[in-house]
């Protein structure tokens, strides 16, 4: 199966799948979920978006009612998320794993330089080998309370991270056939209205905001980023394993591949912000596809900040390649022509080595 071979996975739980009825945290599933993992995993880096901070507060702090105004929703959710998160860390350690959390506000995932930023936190903490234990900043973001249950922030998350599949794990076993509504829908290469026609309106969960809307919402993101997203019931112990052996799922197939769809968000601006200009050596290495680092620079045009789009040519101005910049272009101007292990002594801060990171970069 797909899940197999892919590289990078996003697995989403809802509430409903974490929190019991009596809001306790649901530790058998989780272990349960951590054995499929270690079983599917095989090197592949996986990451972790869990609802369920408001639901956790709830219980610890004894609140029943279930229509809460949303300043009080985001006081429960910094009760629930500690405690949350604390759940999380205590159980993965015991088999084993280590976590981070990471909590993103939707600015964090709309405007390209704070994209950037999330995206290499995820990169770091694969790199230590961390499983990234991601939820909505519910305390300062307003919005994904109300629409909630982090299905399209699961989207944006797979997106940024160029994650080959997302599974989302709720209490509905996938898209049900409207002719047959004990058959589920094994594949969706379309997200049209008739698709949306078969969705119901809302989903009989004790906890969570979300319903087959919000997840198709996600579909179509994950579509138009290369990801392949399933849904899938996650009531039952070991959800992946089950999900796998029993075929139960809708599997929703992108329409073009991470790569392509990762080159065609960096190239998507109609205009740079700004250019920078390299040596030869530099321009031989781009074309191997390396990274650019400031050794190979030789000056830089235009005033531009951190993440935004930059246009990289050789000397007699021809276009080489466009790429996100990690630099300002004063930092770049004072850096130009130097090696890395000097960018620090020169901008009196930690940084990082490539000016333009070749996942962030598009041969032109």
């Amino acid at each position: 199966m797909l899940i197999n071979n892919s590289k990078k996975i996003v697995i989403k739980l809802g509430s409903s799948t974490v929190i019991d009825r009596k809001g306790k945290f649901k530790k058998n599933w989780v272990k349960s979920l951590i054995k499929d993992i270690k079983k599917y995993k095989k090197g592949s880096d996986i990451a972790i978006v869990s609802s369920g901070a408001i639901a956790m507060g709830q219980s610890y702090l004894k609140i029943k009612q279930k229509k809460i105004k949303l300043e009080m929703s985001q006081a429960i959710a910094a009760v629930g998320q500690i405690h949350l998160a604390g759940e999380f860390q205590k159980i993965f350690e015991k088999n084993k794993f280590k976590t981070g959390q990471i909590l993103i506000s939707p600015d964090d995932t709309e405007q390209r330089r704070r994209a950037l930023n999330v995206r290499r936190t995820f990169e770091n903490l694969f790199k230590l080998n961390a499983i990234p234990i991601v939820n909505e900043n519910d305390t300062t973001a307003t919005s994904e309370i109300k629409y909630g249950d982090n299905d399209r922030l699961a989207a944006r998350v797979a997106q940024i991270i160029g994650a080959d599949t997302l599974i989302i794990f709720s209490d509905v076993d996938g898209l049900y056939d409207k002719s047959n509504k004990k058959k589920i829908i094994k594949e969706v290469n379309n997200i049209d209205e008739k698709i949306y026609k078969l969705a119901e309106k809302s989903v009989n969960s004790s906890y969570g905001s979300g319903g087959i809307i919000t997840k198709l919402d996600a579909a179509k993101i994950c579509i138009n980023a290369g990801c392949h997203m399933f849904i899938a019931n996650g009531k039952k112990n070991n959800p992946i394993e089950k999900m796998i052996r029993n075929k139960a799922y809708t599997c929703f197939v992108p329409k073009i591949s991470t790569l392509d769809a990762r080159k065609k968000w960096i190239i998507s601006s109609l205009s740079s912000s700004g250019k920078i200009y390299i040596d030869e050596g530099a321009a031989k290495a781009l074309l191997r596809g390396k990274s650019l680092l400031a050794a190979g620079i030789k000056k830089v045009s235009g005033e531009f900040k951190k993440g935004e789009n930059i246009l990289v040519v050789n000397e007699d101005d021809k276009s080489l390649a466009r790429g996100l910049s990690s630099f300002t272009s004063l930092e770049i101007d004072k850096i130009k022509g130097r090696h890395s292990n000097e960018i620090e002594n020169i901008l009196g801060y930690p940084s990082k080595s490539e000016v333009i990171h070749k996942d962030d970069m598009v041969k032109l």
